[in-house]
């Protein structure tokens, strides 16, 4: 059972994020040695500066030489490094395009599993079924409103004649009530003036007619 396990997983190939992983990892060697060779070219700058000081031209030629040969490794590792870069870059992009079709792909079949739900036919049995509950609701309250014990016996009917007779006796005792009697409004003493002033005018004018005949 393991080694089928092995072999289907081999078969599988590593996944993106594996790859990734090990590309860092790469990347991150690469630059630890490119740091040590910087080490190593600056000591033999050193060297050479000392071997010239010591007039011994040989040995630091030989120095210079070694430096070179680490500044085509650094080179190199340069080139590793690009390459590196490069294959993060598209390991990254394809992992990328992957991950955005799986979620279409994903978001597609639930789109399709709530389609099946809406469809016409479960609308109409979620609306039937809605319609149920309210008039069950209806009944229930309908029925719960309705008067129990001795209120139930009452007879509308007879409720009704009896208002009727109120009415009436009403109405009746409206029109036997005397009518409200007119209270007199009182005069303003401006009022009076007038009246008393109209009153002297009109025996003036009555004199005038007399003495006239």
């Amino acid at each position: 059972m393991l080694k089928k396990l092995v072999f289907k997983q081999r078969q599988k190939g590593p996944s993106a994020v594996s790859t990734l992983e090990r590309l860092y990892e790469t990347l991150e060697m690469l630059e630890k040695k490119e740091h040590v060779l910087q080490k190593k070219i600056n000591a033999e700058v050193e060297k050479a500066k000392d071997y010239t000081k010591l007039k011994n031209k040989k040995a630091a030629i030989q120095c210079l030489k070694k430096k070179k040969l680490y500044e085509a490794q650094i080179e190199q590792i340069g080139n590793f490094q690009l390459r590196v870069h490069d294959q993060m870059i598209l390991v990254e992009g394809a992992k990328s395009t992957i991950d955005t079709i799986d979620a279409m792909k994903t978001g597609s079949a639930v789109a399709k599993s709530l389609q099946k739900k809406l469809s016409v036919d479960e609308i109409d049995k979620a609306m039937q079924q809605v319609d149920e509950q309210s008039e069950n609701m209806k009944q229930i309250q309908e029925a719960l409103a309705a008067p129990v014990g001795s209120a139930a016996d009452f007879d509308e009917d007879e409720l009704e004649a009896e208002l009727e007779d109120l009415e009436e006796d009403e109405l009746k005792h409206e029109l036997l009530q005397p009518p409200p009697s007119v209270i007199p409004v009182p005069v303003s003493d401006h009022s009076k003036r007038r009246n008393q002033q109209t009153s002297i005018d009109v025996d003036e004018l009555s004199v005038q007619a007399e003495m006239a005949m």
